[in-house]
């Protein structure tokens, strides 16, 4: 029989959306699926491995159900996502994954990508290889040469009870090679985004940010600082396929999880003329820079079915912008906003709190400049300083993270602030992000026109289901003092 490969999302607390860029349970109880775990599933699948993803959030199922799934299928491998505020649960889902089977258990993701031999020692036996950063091809190697792995790059497993690496594997340059995502796999129905058409699906055109903003993550760990985009009609492709296992996606939206969709502007038009030439009538909404403000390619998003544009302002202090080295100014943001007005092009804006430089006047100064913007929607965040980043160094060697237990990094589920500045506590930042959004939120103008601008029966679920999630945050005991 051929070999049986479990890829598994994990469970940890309830709602936990592992595989966004910051994980927590979202103050919107935002589900997204397991792309990259998906990618990694349908490149097993390619080379004949029966390979099965199992998404236990999505599920609502918890370890025992693991257990049980584990125990019933007895794998060859198991394949475990990683996070930080999550790596203790998910060592010991490793290890409740060694007690039901004989199982080699690999690890992926983002907290192991950056710190593969502290995860090891962690793990202690229950882990037996990490496939480091951008995993889609590493796990298959992993897989097809477990006796020789010393022959594999771009991993991390024990050697003569020491954690070692091999060489460093090259970034994957031709995309268009790697097979669309397994998606068939899933029900897609399950995931949600409040900021989102429901349903939404996602998609990437590329991968990596030659950008240097200390604190994000995907760049510094997983897909790195080079640019890697993918053919127009390989894109295009992949969304005649999703529209084919998902069909009721045409209600909803695409969602291109690119760092910056709008990057190169050649290929992000080109994309659109292929939407076009094919006759699809879709929504999708991409993530932008403020620096990418283009009115020929606005118009043309907007023409092949672009909705929304997310992009992070992130602060409106420039001082604060160029400490976080975003290279981008308060003017970018203003001149964007101008344009996506123009276009009729919706705005997500992103915020972070808390970086170096911030101070209790310049939190304030950036929650006011998010209210004067003329954003659709928003979103405030307490900065992170996840292993890996430029900002976990900063922070690191200042001697401002005030814990040294991972799990320190969510609170009652969901993000965390962990840093102590002299002058700024963690704790003034958290109330910051919560007055941020209550200020924004509960506005009665935006009120009445985020009940009075409804596009479909989808449109008006997705906005009840999401205001009830927010609302319940932003209502809870813990905000209401």
């Amino acid at each position: 029989m051929s070999t049986k490969v479990l890829l598994i999302n994990e469970p940890y607390v309830k709602g936990f959306n592992r595989t966004q860029r910051w994980a927590a349970r979202t103050r919107g109880r935002v589900l997204r699926a397991p792309d990259w775990l998906a990618y990694a599933t349908a490149v097993l699948e390619k080379a004949g491995i029966r390979a099965r993803l199992h998404d236990f959030p999505a599920e609502n199922l918890g370890k025992e159900d693991l257990r049980r799934l584990v125990n019933r299928e007895q794998p060859d491998f198991v394949v475990l996502d990683s996070t930080t505020p999550s790596i203790y649960s998910d060592i010991e889902c490793a290890r409740l994954c060694k007690e039901e089977s004989n199982a080699t258990v690999i690890m992926v993701g983002p907290h192991a990508s950056a710190v593969p031999e502290d995860t090891l020692m962690l793990a202690d036996g229950a882990v037996d290889a990490i496939c480091i950063g951008e995993y889609d091809l590493t796990v298959l190697d992993v897989v097809d040469n477990f006796s020789s792995l010393s022959d594999v790059h771009g991993i991390c497993r024990m050697e003569n009870g020491s954690p070692k690496r091999t060489a460093p594997r090259a970034l994957i340059e031709d995309l268009d090679s790697l097979p669309f995502p397994a998606w068939h796999q899933l029900d897609l129905m399950k995931y949600f985004d409040g900021s989102k058409l429901y349903p939404y699906i996602d998609i990437f055109s590329g991968r990596g940010c030659p950008h240097r903003c200390i604190f994000c993550l995907w760049p510094q760990v997983m897909h790195g600082r080079k640019l890697r985009v993918r053919s127009p009609q390989s894109v295009v492709d992949e969304i005649e396929y999703d529209i084919a296992v998902c069909p009721r996606v045409l209600r909803g939206e695409f969602f291109f999880e690119d760092d910056t969709f709008t990057m190169v502007k050649s290929n992000a038009m080109a994309i659109c003329e292929e939407i076009l030439k094919r006759g699809l009538k879709i929504t999708f909404s991409v993530n932008a820079r403020a620096d990418t403000a283009d009115e020929e390619m606005f118009r043309l998003l907007k023409r092949a079915g672009c909705r929304e544009l997310l992009v992070g302002f992130e602060s409106g202090d420039e001082h604060v912008l160029e400490q976080m080295n975003k290279k981008e100014t308060p003017d970018d943001a203003r001149r964007f906003m101008e344009l996506g007005h123009r276009t009729g092009l919706d705005v997500h804006g992103c915020f972070v709190l808390g970086l170096p430089g911030e101070t209790q006047e310049t939190m304030d100064r950036t929650i006011r400049f998010a209210l004067e913007l003329g954003l659709h929607t928003v979103q405030f965040s307490a900065a992170v300083p996840f292993p890996g980043t430029d900002y976990f160094d900063y922070c690191n060697e200042h001697g401002l993270i005030k814990t040294d237990r991972w799990e320190a990094w969510l609170e009652n589920g969901e993000q965390a602030a962990v840093v102590d500045y002299p002058g700024l506590t963690k704790t003034a930042v958290q109330e910051a992000v919560d007055r941020g959004l209550k200020q924004f939120y509960f506005r009665p103008s935006y009120m009445v026109k985020f009940l009075f601008q409804t596009r479909s029966r989808s449109d008006l679920y997705r906005k009840l289901r999401g205001a009830k999630n927010f609302f319940s945050y932003l209502l809870s005991e813990r905000f209401g003092k």
